[in-house]
């Protein structure tokens, strides 16, 4: 593990504290799953991004998942 020097404002330093004092865990451990979770929520978007661009590039047909139709169940029959 390394350690990294950070510039924070005075009022995000102390929420992170109040927080980190109500979960009781560190300020450095708080940051650390705020970073994962961040990484975490960008790759995820990438991988939206990257989705919503193959179907952009190559739309669903019309009867594409027609097929599938007569196998659906609802639960209401």
């Amino acid at each position: 593990m390394r350690a990294i020097q950070m510039t924070l404002d005075d009022d995000l330093v102390t929420a992170v504290d109040s927080v980190s004092k109500e979960l009781h865990t560190s300020r450095s451990a708080f940051a650390r799953k705020a970073l994962r979770d961040a990484l975490a929520r960008y790759s995820l978007e990438q991988l939206e991004r990257k989705h919503r661009r193959g179907y952009e590039r190559h739309p669903v047909a019309a009867v594409e998942f027609s097929v599938w139709e007569t196998e659906q169940a609802w639960g209401d029959e």
